[in-house]
């Protein structure tokens, strides 16, 4: 079956670096986008970054373009989300979610908390 697992999340002091990861599998990973939402206390999920099914278009937030880069390794059917100078308000829970067409998967989450 169809499952996305993300990865990496955890406690992290402003400025900080976080790396996460989203594993894939029972889908054709290289032929989805790729995309890192995110979702604070009593926020609506927000799109973070996103990546082509060929890694070669990338897309952002305006409030992590420069500090976050999403990428993707299809042989390992694996995508990225590398975040530096983290801040408290990127506090949330971190999704990945795959698309194609009508087709849409999403992981359970990873919690990333920026605090000192």
């Amino acid at each position: 079956q169809v499952q996305l697992v993300e990865s990496g999340g955890g406690l992290v002091q402003p400025g900080g670096s976080l790396r996460l990861s989203c594993a894939a599998s029972g889908f054709t990973f290289s032929s989805y986008a790729m995309s890192w939402y995110r979702q604070a206390p009593g926020k609506e999920r927000e799109l973070v970054a996103t990546v082509t099914y060929a890694g070669g278009t990338t897309n952002y937030a305006d409030s992590v373009k420069g500090r976050f880069t999403i990428s993707r390794d299809n042989a390992k059917n694996t995508v990225y989300l590398q975040m530096n100078s983290l801040k408290p308000e990127d506090t949330a829970v971190y999704y990945c979610k795959a698309a194609r067409a009508d087709l849409v998967y999403w992981g359970q989450g990873t919690q990333v908390t920026v605090s000192s």
